[in-house]
């Protein structure tokens, strides 16, 4: 998407870079800088990719003094921003680290997984297989999508957990994007067709 937005662009900052794997694989193209919210993912970044440039930093505060032709903000980092004035300070942070003109591609769900029933998948683990139980919730009042899973160790413990994720719909995404300076000039599916799943990829340019 990049590429055929903005095929000149040369520098890019990954918000929610998290262990810095997308980062990785960019920076084989682009000077990198990414920004995570996390401790433990920068520190774990920084011992695994040396050679990347990860800082810590909070999306919706985070000043870096510097601009890039993109900004990303991938792996569903932006639904984990609930309340809708974090979701306008993390536009800002977008708006003020792309250069105007510059191109800013966002991945993250535009419509709740709705399933009754559970699903059962399973995770190859050194220690053997770890069997996973997951359900689904929808809070249509928040917009919080909740996956809640039961996961069924090698050893005979269960560990549950809960991933709560914002659901932005596109006119949304839109709406906040356009509030702080850009303009939405793609929305496709994951797979880069029109709009059918859950997830969708926003690419929008800096006019501002």
């Amino acid at each position: 998407m990049i590429e055929r937005h903005a095929p000149e662009a040369a520098s890019l900052i990954d918000f929610g870079c998290g262990t810095g794997r997308d980062m990785a694989l960019l920076s084989q193209r682009y000077s990198c800088v990414g920004v995570d919210l996390q401790p433990t993912m920068v520190e774990h970044a920084r011992l695994v990719r040396p050679a990347l440039d990860v800082r810590l930093g909070d999306m919706r505060t985070v000043r870096l003094q510097e601009r890039a032709d993109v900004g990303v903000c991938l792996g569903n980092s932006l639904a984990y921003v609930h309340d809708n004035d974090g979701v306008s300070q993390v536009f800002d942070t977008f708006a003020a680290h792309v250069r105007p003109g510059g191109l800013l591609v966002l991945c993250s769900p535009v419509w709740p997984v709705l399933r009754e029933e559970t699903m059962r998948t399973e995770i190859v683990l050194p220690e053997g297989v770890a069997q996973i139980a997951v359900t689904y919730a929808w809070d249509l009042r928040t917009q919080i999508n909740t996956m809640h899973r039961v996961w069924s160790l090698p050893s005979g413990i269960e560990v549950e957990d809960e991933i709560h994720r914002r659901v932005l719909f596109p006119l949304e995404l839109e709406r906040y994007a356009s509030l702080a300076g850009f303009d939405v000039v793609a929305m496709e599916d994951e797979t880069g067709g029109e709009l059918v799943g859950s997830s969708a990829c926003t690419v929008a340019r800096r006019t501002r």
